[in-house]
């Protein structure tokens, strides 16, 4: 469908591959929604004049919240609809890695990983399943590591494994509406979210199995959602694992 006068809302919108994905939306014509935590001002000052730079017609908002309780996902999806009027597309990318051996993890840890990478995308399928046009389209991004396992992220991973499920089942509720609903399964990608747990020879490692020896990189992601959000909407229901190789065993 042509994005022209549609409105995006893109959780994590503000950096990595939630900023990069708004530029390609932007590029086409899409009005953007862009929920923000932990970004700074700055940041937001700054993507907001390169996308009105991109294109000057399309109205540009930002939404700033914690998204692991139920309640501030709804006011966000209320506060879009009341600046936009409507919700055509939604693209979670929030999410929050952790690598440690299983037997160090904490309560805590368990419980917040599962909170933003499993609770957050729930309650994101449930207000879009609500609020998004008859013909939209919503897309959640998960992780490379549900095809390809390793030690060390079973929090990780597991967290993120729910949202398969919970992108089926929406999927099969929304197919009478014409919305498509998928994910979207990333290597290890090269942005500030993956190298903090990585020592330089893990980082070595997970390169050596992607295609040309690299990192996947937002600028490979980003026109896969475009497409997803566009040409692709007859896809429904899957999980598209775009890793260069990463998961071929």
């Amino acid at each position: 469908m042509s994005l022209t006068d549609k409105v995006s809302l893109i959780t994590g919108g503000v950096k990595n591959l939630g900023a990069q994905t708004a530029h390609q939306l932007a590029g086409e014509g899409s009005h953007l929604a862009l929920h923000y935590h932990t970004s700074t001002e700055e940041q937001v000052n700054e993507l907001s004049k390169s996308l009105k730079a991109k294109n000057p017609s399309i109205k540009v908002s930002f939404y700033k919240g914690d998204l692991t309780g139920a309640a501030a996902v709804t006011k966000l999806f209320n506060d879009v609809k009341k600046d936009f009027g409507k919700v055509d597309i939604v693209i979670n990318t929030v999410g929050k890695v952790l690598k440690k051996p299983i037997t160090e993890i904490s309560e805590e840890e368990y419980d917040t990983m599962f909170a933003v990478n499993s609770k957050t995308a729930f309650f994101v399928l449930k207000e879009a399943a609500i609020h998004v046009s008859d013909g939209g389209k919503i897309i959640s991004l998960v992780t490379a590591l549900l095809g390809a396992f390793t030690g060390y992220y079973t929090s990780y991973a597991g967290s993120k494994a729910p949202v398969e499920h919970f992108t089926r089942g929406v999927c099969k509720e929304l197919q009478a509406r014409r919305v498509s609903v998928n994910n979207v399964a990333p290597g290890p990608m090269d942005t500030p979210f993956f190298y903090p747990q990585e020592s330089p020879e893990a980082v070595e490692f997970h390169k050596s199995n992607g295609m040309g020896n690299r990192l996947t990189m937002v600028e490979d992601i980003a026109p896969l959602i475009r497409f997803l959000v566009t040409e692709g909407g007859w896809i429904t229901g899957q999980t598209i694992f775009a890793n260069g190789g990463y998961t071929t065993r």
